[in-house]
């Protein structure tokens, strides 16, 4: 059975907007990313990224139904 990626944008266009999104959450958290591979982060500072852009994304959902 072949397994595709869950994580591949389907919009191509929103690609450069979900960099943009990425980098703004790893600023707010304290953590450098550069543009291209990022490989050499902790899991730490790579959990804190994704956690902080969950965190928006349910933050701009709940104002979206208010």
């Amino acid at each position: 059975m072949a397994n595709s990626s869950s994580n591949k944008i389907v919009v191509p266009e929103a690609k450069a907007a979900m960099e943009k999104f990425k980098m703004e959450a790893a600023n707010e958290v304290g953590v450098n990313l550069k543009q291209g591979y990022n490989g050499d982060l902790t899991s730490r500072e790579a959990g804190s990224v994704g956690g902080q852009m969950v965190k928006k994304m349910i933050e701009s959902y709940e104002n979206s139904i208010k």
